[in-house]
């Protein structure tokens, strides 16, 4: 995979650990929104708790990327869906821990109206390999 990052001060700067854009070649991982839940037991992880409920999106999206031969580190980009913006500032710091701040992807975060099984937030990636 090829991998730039994009800066550039004729556009705002990321207010976050995101980069305004990447460039990228190479095969592309689509990955579906995760919620929190277990993959094993297929409960809600830490109910009424964005910090925990963040983790465990992350971590079904980083299982999801090694089953297709990629890692966190091959992300291009991040599509963030949570239920209150006002938790935005605790999401990204748990988000903050998984991605480098010289290297993250490209990042959309939205408040949306409601999200499946009622959580607090949904994380979707697009990967290169």
């Amino acid at each position: 995979m090829i991998r730039r990052i994009v800066q550039t001060d004729q556009a705002p700067a990321p207010v976050g650990p995101y980069n305004q854009a990447v460039v990228a070649s190479g095969e592309m991982v689509f990955v579906s929104g995760q919620i929190a839940l277990d993959p094993s037991s297929g409960a809600l992880v830490g109910e009424g708790d964005v910090a925990t409920q963040t983790k465990q999106c992350l971590n079904n999206l980083n299982a999801v990327l090694a089953a297709a031969g990629a890692t966190l580190a091959n992300v291009v980009k991040t599509s963030v869906f949570l239920k209150d913006m006002n938790d935005f500032s605790t999401m990204n710091g748990v988000y903050a821990t998984y991605f480098d701040d010289d290297t993250a992807p490209a990042r959309a975060c939205v408040e949306v109206a409601r999200l499946p099984k009622d959580v607090l937030v949904e994380i979707e990636c697009i990967a290169v390999v």
